[in-house]
């Protein structure tokens, strides 16, 4: 009996946090379990989708519970947004970091030791000082969170060691629940942090990976830079973000936008930090603004009304490339994430990873993740269908990507997939992709004769198609869920449930043909995503109003314009056109300490307004 009251007790605090403090009604999907398992003290490693609310998670029980949580987070812009946002909030956030001069830290760690703190961010390498360790051992931590946490495994030693210290945090506070967030992890990321952070003890909330209002397409290469006019031409007065590989392309594709009457803009790493603060702080708080970049820009960018994401170059594997295609429609709007790939990008990733100080257990990985990403960009039927699949996750067809709304010219590989999975299987399905090819075209290899692959049936049996061809056919497969492929070990391909199905009669396998080559039909032009549902001219000029007034606060208060409200709040105002502070209050995303910070400007604008 006296459980279930705890439990009531504690549901009608996460209820009123969530109504007080962040203004909102009711949890999006997958957040509650969440909630519930860290207000129990359970470990957790929770895996959710891009814009679906990860920070509310962690943020709700720490309220609730009292005492200090401490979230670990790996950039200092990424902290401070979630601070400010927080404090807006009315929350009491705090970070200690290096950008501080020493007697701020000094005077916020006061605060911390006297209780005042509800949530204390720090960087891995500021938390894991034997110093830091030792400090908060004496204080009453409720939680430790790691953001971002696939950091811990993408991240290697020579990168961010104390990043991999992480797991002794599990011996240092032993009676402190750990919690770990991310949006970016397919199956052998999820049981790394698992193993390394949790020793295989955490409990796994794994909410999906789609997100389904945004349009995927991948076009070769033909012409990149018309491409790319002509896709931000699709996109006029819109926000996007284009990636380039390399500092040098980030630059020269920044000027020919600009020069083409694009508001665009340059980051990357080797930028001056003050250049790259301010070009950013622009892209934050403007409207249509293209941020040029490689991948220093992005992790933790909360803009919710970016339309598109363009990559000019293809990424390093699908884990990246979905966590960039994810900072497009964060606010559940349409938008679309457009990839260009050719011959060239292969090739240079290829260089990358033999070229890089891994060793080479990581790099046979890693060849194997970039298979996966070029599976992707091969697919025959559904992009998303494909993609989802390398996360473990399964659909059917989307109708939101290119390949299901312009359907490509596929010919019936039935006869061919059988083949290769029948090469697959009498080979013990543990050999890879270029065994399994010269198996198919009867070559004469070493390996063959060593294991006497030269007697099966299937010898040569392919020997009609060119490498490059069975090679493509072996990603499709791999793309269509007919094969599953062993990134953690060797880049073995085994047969799943449904190449079976297909081995038996009871399954067919189309595929596209020569998919990678220099020539071919010119890329269809990409169709804007539809818009949302059309405001009258007086919500409009009242929801453009409201915007420049949010704009004006933020910059006042030197945040970015999303921290002060999002746009769907914004939007909320012009639907509910709240004229006193009760009406305001009930607006999606008004907290008590917002409504008392912001509603009167905000309702002297909406009364002043003609309805």
């Amino acid at each position: 009996m006296a459980a279930m009251r705890q439990a009531q007790e504690l549901h009608r605090r996460k209820s009123r946090v969530l109504k007080e403090v962040f203004g909102f009604e009711a949890f999006r999907p997958g957040q509650e379990a969440v909630v519930d398992a860290l207000l129990e003290s359970r470990s957790i490693l929770a895996v959710m989708p891009t814009g679906s609310g990860k920070s509310l998670c962690f943020q709700i029980p720490a309220l609730v519970l009292g005492g200090l949580t401490v979230v670990v987070s790996p950039l200092l812009a990424l902290m401070q947004d979630q601070i400010s946002a927080l404090r807006l909030a009315g929350v009491k956030a705090e970070t200690i970091n290096s950008s501080r001069d020493r007697a701020a830290n000094v005077a916020t760690w006061r605060r911390v030791a006297g209780g005042e703190v509800n949530l204390l961010y720090l960087s891995p390498e500021r938390l894991m000082t034997a110093r830091m360790l030792e400090a908060l051992g004496r204080l009453p931590v409720t939680m430790i969170v790691v953001d971002e946490a696939h950091c811990i495994s993408q991240w290697g030693p020579s990168f961010r060691p104390d990043y991999g210290a992480l797991a002794r945090l599990r011996d240092l506070f032993p009676r402190v629940p750990l919690a770990a967030f991310t949006a970016t992890a397919d199956e052998i990321t999820r049981k790394d942090i698992l193993d390394k952070l949790f020793a295989g003890t955490a409990e796994a909330f794994f909410h999906g990976f789609d997100r389904p209002n945004i349009r995927l397409a991948v076009a070769l290469k033909r012409d990149w830079k018309r491409q790319l006019l002509s896709f931000v031409a699709d996109h006029a007065g819109e926000s996007g973000i284009v990636y380039c590989l390399s500092r040098k392309k980030t630059e020269a594709t920044a000027e020919l936008l600009v020069r083409n009457g694009v508001t665009a803009l340059p980051y990357h790493a080797g930028m001056d930090q003050a250049d790259r603060d301010a070009n950013q702080d622009i892209f934050m708080t403007r409207d249509g603004v293209v941020m040029v970049a490689t991948i220093a820009f992005g992790m933790g960018i909360d803009k919710p009304d970016v339309r598109y994401v363009l990559h000019t170059d293809l990424p390093g594997n699908l884990e990246a490339y979905y966590q960039e295609l994810g900072r497009a429609g964060r606010d559940g709007l349409p938008a679309q994430a457009l990839m260009l790939y050719g011959l060239d990008d292969i090739r240079m990733r290829r260089l990358f990873i033999e070229q890089s100080d891994a060793e080479d257990a990581r790099k046979r990985r890693d060849h194997k993740r970039l298979d996966a990403l070029i599976a992707y960009c091969e697919a025959p039927e559904c992009r998303r269908l494909a993609l989802l699949s390398y996360f473990g996750e399964h659909i059917d067809r989307c109708g939101n990507c290119d390949v299901c709304l312009e359907p490509i010219d596929v010919s019936d590989g039935t006869e061919e997939g059988r083949k290769a999975l029948s090469a697959v299987q009498r080979t013990g399905q543990r050999f890879g992709a270029a065994h399994t090819v010269d198996v198919l075209r009867g070559a004469d290899t070493e390996k063959i004769r060593k294991f006497k692959h030269d007697r099966l049936p299937t010898f040569g049996v392919g020997a009609d198609l060119r490498k490059e061809e069975w090679h493509s056919i072996l990603r499709q497969l791999v793309a269509g869920g007919f094969l599953r492929l062993d990134v953690q070990g060797y880049g073995g391909l085994s047969i799943t449930g449904k190449g079976h199905g297909l081995l038996k009669g009871e399954e067919s396998f189309r595929y596209r043909k020569d998919t990678i080559r220099r020539t071919g039909r010119k890329t269809r032009k990409q169709e804007p995503a539809a818009p949302a549902a059309a405001l009258s001219d007086s919500d409009a000029a009242l929801l453009e109003g409201l915007k420049d007034l949010r704009l004006s606060i933020a910059r006042d208060r030197g945040v970015p314009a999303y921290v002060v409200f999002h746009d769907r709040t914004l939007q909320d105002m012009v639907r509910r056109r709240p004229k006193s502070l009760d009406a305001f209050a009930e607006v999606h995303g008004v907290g008590a300490a917002k409504l008392q910070k912001f509603a009167a400007p905000f309702v002297d604008l909406i009364s002043g307004h003609p309805d």
